[in-house]
């Protein structure tokens, strides 16, 4: 006998990944940690410290609009390594466009509004904050797929104001008591694709 519950070959695999390279506006939360660190500017409890010291924010993104609402991912943001800056880095580069996309401002505008708008008083103003993001894969603790946010999409891409919908304008600027909290340094160049790549923990290799 053979039929549709006799003959599973021409099942679908239950994969339930958005796929890569999909933009979506998603809602930051962080998932506080009770780290704290005010000489980096890390306040408020939301940074967490791994057993290898790592330092990070975790992050869930939920998917707000269209065909994935109210899906949920889960992805890291490098503060600190104790094997070296890379990770740190690509957490900066991450929310710089983070913070352009939800802004509303070119990632090449350096107006003195574009970069007051780049600046935080600290990480609660990324709790809750809205964003275009592009959708990745890449791998969990098992090995296996799974869905992760690398990447902010700002108004210089052709689907942001469709997919974001009103776009919020530049902040203004901080005051002297806010500005004392913002991430340290300049943004970082592009890394490597190779420094980049996560290991089979589902983390880069100097965040393990």
């Amino acid at each position: 006998m053979t039929g549709l519950w006799n003959d599973f070959n021409d099942a679908k695999s239950n994969i339930n990944l958005i796929p890569k390279g999909t933009l979506a506006k998603v809602r930051l939360t962080i998932r506080p940690g009770g780290f704290d660190d005010p000489s980096q500017g890390w306040t408020g409890a939301y940074a967490t410290r791994g057993s290898t010291g790592a330092v990070y924010l975790n992050g869930e993104f939920t998917v707000l609009e269209g065909q994935y609402a109210r899906r949920k991912i889960f992805t890291l943001i490098g503060l600190y390594s104790p094997k070296g800056p890379d990770w740190g880095n690509m957490g900066r580069s991450f929310v710089r466009g983070i913070l352009n996309s939800a802004r509303g401002i070119s990632d090449k505008d350096m107006s003195p509004e574009a970069q007051a708008a780049r600046r935080i008083g600290g990480f609660a103003d990324l709790d809750g904050i809205e964003f275009v993001a592009r959708i990745d894969v890449g791998t969990d603790a098992n090995g296996d797929d799974k869905n992760e946010i690398r990447s902010a999409v700002t108004p210089d891409h052709k689907d942001y104001a469709a997919i974001m919908g009103a776009v919020a304008p530049a902040q203004p600027p901080l005051s002297q008591g806010q500005q004392s909290h913002n991430l340290q340094g300049a943004p970082p160049p592009q890394g490597s694709q190779s420094s980049q790549a996560p290991s089979a923990t589902g983390r880069p290799s100097w965040a393990q």
